[in-house]
């Protein structure tokens, strides 16, 4: 009898632990779920339970871990409040542990789970972005692999092998999201469902609303830079609007390697998941050349995208910036999906907010733990409450 991988999904009713379990669901006679997880959505997080025979479950928002446990008090299912109650039963070391969680809330669950597995996914980008300090070191203490989730980071740490040192520059692929061929004068007036409306992937309000300002691909070359411990200057970004190409890496022997894959984030997971086994596929697809011929590249526009302004100035050294950085982001886009500030107001008050003294003063420090940043993101959030009366 062959031994079945042990995955715990934190996240698993969003759609990177969505697409996760479709990949599993095919081969889920080689898979032993440990445990499943959510904020609030309990009863698709039930549903999965079921179809996937999971016997330890973790509801974070109270008031649905409540309800949750009266619908289960006759089903044979330890049911858990945080991963901090579900780690002091289940200690033992696991194969993976794949991180679906959005936002900051991700940070505390990311570090907690390092010690108990074998390989850390995540596709968290915020955690990333604002505490890979915190995570390395712990990677590093306890000898835990670490795989990045999303396209683009996939796509390097599978293209890279042993050859970091010889790279002379990294280039992300961006789609340009709905407004590329949006004219500049007729920003002003886009609508919500307009911004996102993404042309190539399934992705939430927010997360579209950052492709459309090209904020993710900012953020995404942070990433790059403290995941794979690069200059800042190596990596760049070019517009590929058909995402079939997710990364480029030139080295400086000559060779240039790219990375290509269907526009889904279950061949990253699949690549993952059965990592070094030859005997699963995900499918038989074949090169489909109609997409490939005459792919184009663009050179981003700085001027309809502006915050890639913000790549020019930093080196992303594990500092408050990033971390005000997100926090900024994350409120100021929830104004917009509110319909409180305009798209291109949304960019302008960031950029402004970004460069304000107030703010300023902390860019050359670091947090020493995780509770200083959450101590600067409600600092931040303060003072952006101050400005929201000017709106």
């Amino acid at each position: 009898m062959k031994i079945k991988k042990k995955i715990l999904i934190l996240g698993s009713t969003g759609s990177i632990g969505a697409s996760a379990l479709n990949v599993i669901k095919r081969y889920r006679d080689t898979i032993d779920i440990i445990c499943l997880s959510t904020n609030r959505n309990y009863k698709k997080l039930l549903v999965q339970s079921k179809v996937f025979n999971v016997k330890n479950l973790i509801i974070n928002d109270y008031n649905n871990f409540i309800k949750a446990k009266k619908l289960l008090k006759n089903r044979k299912i330890r049911l858990y409040s945080n991963v901090t109650e579900f780690l002091k039963e289940n200690n033992k070391k696991i194969d993976l542990v794949v991180i679906g969680i959005s936002g900051l809330d991700g940070l505390k669950p990311t570090l907690e789970v390092i010690p108990i597995t074998k390989i850390v996914a995540s596709a968290n980008k915020e955690s990333i972005i604002c505490g890979w300090k915190f995570i390395n070191n712990k990677l590093k203490k306890y000898k835990t692999n670490f795989i990045p989730i999303d396209s683009e980071h996939f796509s390097i740490w599978s293209l890279l092998n042993n050859d970091r040192h010889l790279i002379s520059k990294i280039y992300l692929t961006a789609s340009g999201g709905p407004l590329l061929n949006t004219h500049q004068d007729n920003l002003k007036k886009i609508k919500v469902n307009s911004v996102i409306k993404h042309p190539n992937w399934r992705m939430g309000k927010k997360i579209s609303t950052d492709s459309a300002s090209m904020m993710n691909k900012v953020f995404e070359v942070i990433e790059a830079v403290k995941i794979f411990n690069l200059d800042a200057k190596k990596v760049k970004i070019i517009v590929h609007p058909r995402s079939i190409i997710h990364a480029i890496i030139v080295f400086n022997n000559g060779l240039i390697k790219v990375l290509m894959h269907n526009t889904t984030m279950e061949i990253p997971l699949f690549n993952i998941i059965f990592k070094n086994n030859n005997l699963k596929y995900y499918n038989k697809t074949d090169i489909n050349f109609d997409k490939l011929n005459g792919v184009n590249f663009i050179e981003p526009d700085n001027k309809k995208f502006p915050y890639l302004n913000i790549l020019k100035k930093n080196k992303f050294k594990n500092t408050y910036y990033e971390i005000i950085l997100v926090t900024l982001n994350d409120k100021l886009v929830n104004l917009f999906l509110k319909n409180k500030i305009s798209f291109i107001k949304m960019q302008k008050l960031l950029l402004k907010l970004i460069g304000s003294n107030t703010l300023k003063k902390y860019y050359k420090k670091q947090p020493k733990n995780i509770k200083d940043i959450f101590i600067m993101v409600d600092k931040v959030k303060k003072h952006l409450n101050e400005y929201e009366k000017f709106f």
